[in-house]
């Protein structure tokens, strides 16, 4: 009767402390916010247009037209 009671207890005593995380991790966890929010700021680099849709550059005039447009998405 005893050990099932112990069972039943470290049953439900298991995802409590699976929640809770220990001080140690805590700390390690604050550190590197401060050390970013001390970092200095880098210019954002340009986004790559790759993904973006270039079909509109299909509405040029001209075939040079069109590759001058379209090689911005390469």
């Amino acid at each position: 009767m005893k050990k099932i009671t112990l069972l039943v207890a470290l049953a439900l005593a298991w995802p409590a402390a699976a929640q809770t995380p220990p001080v140690e991790q805590k700390k390690e966890a604050s550190k590197p916010v401060a050390k970013a929010a001390k970092a200095p700021r880098m210019a954002k680099a340009k986004k790559s247009k790759r993904q973006e849709d270039a079909r509109h550059c299909l509405q040029h005039g001209n075939n040079d037209a069109i590759i001058r447009c379209a090689e911005e998405y390469l």
